[in-house]
This record gives C-alpha cells, structure tokens and sequence, in this order.
C-alpha cells in the first residue's frame, strides 16, 4: 500500500518503522520543520524526520498545508491513504480528501475522552485509571472521526508520561499495521456525545508544582511532567526540577501519608517537602544545566536545609 506517513515526536515513530517492517511502501514523511535545539540553538530534526532519513524515506517540512503548491505536492504522491500519528498540524480539507482511502490517525486517548494535544499529560494531571490508543478516521474537526479500534492499558501508579507514550505508541503502531491489513473490516464507530474532554497543550507555566494541592496532584504533576517541560520549584533564584518522587509518611508502615503539612515546606534533612496535606520525598532531581541526581548529591553542593519555605 503507498502510504504517506505524517508525524513529528518520538510517539510518532515506532508507528513509522512498524508501516515500513509489515512491507508497506511509505512514499514521504511529513514532519514539522526543524527547531533550533541545544545550548547552541542549532536546528535539529524532529524524531520523525531522523528516523525517515535512516530508513532511506523522503522527508517533507511544510510550515503550512493550507497554501495551494504544498496540497498540489501532497496530492501528486497519489498515496493510498496518509497515516497520521501526533503530526501538529490542522490537514485541510483537501489534504484530508486526496489519499484514496482517506486519513487514520494513532490517537493516543480512549476518545472521545482527551481530544486534542496533550492526551498522555492530561490523563495522568486528572488520575485516570486507564487510557489507550484510538485508530481514527479523519475529519475536519478536532479528533471527532469515527474510531476503527482501540486498545486500552492501565495508567500505573508510577507511570510517567514518558512511560505512557513509549508504551501507547508501540499499542498504536499495532494497531495501525492491523487496521491496514484488513482494511474496510473494522466498521467505523462515531465517537459519542457523551464523556468528550479536551487536552489542551502544555503552558510551560503549569509545570510549576503547585505545593498546596496535596500530595497526590503533586505527585500526578511531576509525573505528567517526566521528561518534558519537567515539574519544578525554585529556590535562591534558581529552577530545580523534580523528575520522580515518592510519598512521604510518618509510620513506618507507611498507612499516615495525609498528614497537615505547610505547602512548600522542607520538613526534613534529606529534602520531604509538604504538599498541604501530605508529603513527597524527591528521588531525582534536576538543577539547570546540570545531569539528573539523587536529593543527598543535589543537597551535597546545593544545601536546602529543613525549614526552608519552596515556592
């Protein structure tokens, strides 16, 4: 089958390499452009595009799909159909119309729940149990197509969102190369009315723990968080980001977790900070430009002694 595959993030791309292992011909990679990265804000490649390149696939990076000549180049591929996982670009209609079959799309949500950018992040902020990956059909609305089949997984009591997407994205890449090798046999379910949520992409703002919402919306911050933008807090006018954290009790059986804390306050000497109502004891930390470290070797050259108040 000529498939045309558009995608950009690490997600998008055991999904591009499972297409190309079932045999499919992937005539262009769609990406978005390259964005200055590094300490040298050198242009990079996304994920997408790299991965395209080594697999010997053309790579296209289009600022836009609305203009005349990128859906004159889109159409003249006379793709079977475009597969689309995580791209972040809107696909005009007329893209939308030029693949013979159409456009699927690895969602990466039990839609209609979580449509939009941030499905993984908003899953784990909210406490969902589970979530999972939708194969969708594409229409003009924001992730309202029928849904072909999904798969659902549980969302683990330490999963971070880096560990949700590698997971999802290897469910989607399954399911992809399923719907593709039987296509026209899964009927196309519309999305109910009911349960619809939106995503909404990450503010770099809402990465900024928030010390009085509990221990457990804290906890679900930094992971949501992990890897990127990553959850943090500042002191003495610098930014320290938590990667990964555990609750912090005062038994030994660890059953007195909820107990009143001021938010934001360092309570012991190996950096348990209070959460309102709870505490989180950090296990990776992240000064800025610096490699991740345990709390003992941050707080080794970087004192934070108990009492301290953390904004």
């Amino acid at each position: 089958m000529r498939i045309v595959f558009m995608g950009t993030p690490e997600f998008s791309v055991p999904v591009l390499r499972a297409l190309v292992d079932a045999g499919h011909e992937v005539v262009a990679s769609y990406s978005q452009p390259p964005r200055p990265a590094g300490r040298g804000k050198a242009l990079a490649p996304t994920p997408v595009h790299a991965a395209a390149e080594a697999l010997g696939i053309a790579v296209r990076t289009p600022l836009t799909l609305r203009d005349a000549d990128a859906q004159a180049d889109f159409a003249a591929l006379e793709a079977d159909i475009a597969v689309v996982a995580a791209y972040g670009l809107i696909l005009p209609k007329p893209i939308l119309a030029a693949p013979k079959h159409g456009c699927l799309n690895v969602h990466a949500s039990l839609l209609p729940r979580w449509r939009g950018a941030a499905p993984i992040q908003r899953a784990i902020l909210a406490g969902d149990v589970e979530t999972g990956v939708c194969i969708m059909g594409m229409e003009a609305g924001l992730d309202t197509g029928p849904v072909l089949l999904r798969d659902a997984t549980p969302i683990g009591d330490y999963d971070t969102a880096g560990v949700l997407t590698h997971r999802l994205s290897n469910i989607g890449a399954k399911l992809m190369v399923q719907v593709l090798e039987n296509l026209g046999m899964f009927p196309a379910e519309p999305q109910p009315d009911d349960g619809i949520t939106y995503a909404a992409k990450i503010d770099k703002s809402e990465a900024r723990i928030d010390w009085a919402a509990g221990r457990v919306q804290v906890d679900r911050q930094i992971r949501a968080f992990n890897p990127a933008p990553g959850a943090w807090f500042e002191y003495r006018g610098e930014r320290i980001r938590i990667l990964s954290a555990r609750f912090q009790s005062l038994s030994p059986d660890n059953q007195d977790v909820d107990f009143p804390t001021e938010p934001g306050l360092v309570i012991d000497d190996q950096l348990a900070i209070g959460c309102g109502v709870g505490a989180i004891r950090p296990l990776h930390v992240q000064r800025a430009g610096r490699g991740v470290m345990t709390p003992d070797e941050l707080l080794r050259g970087f004192p934070i002694p108990a009492g301290t108040r953390l904004v």
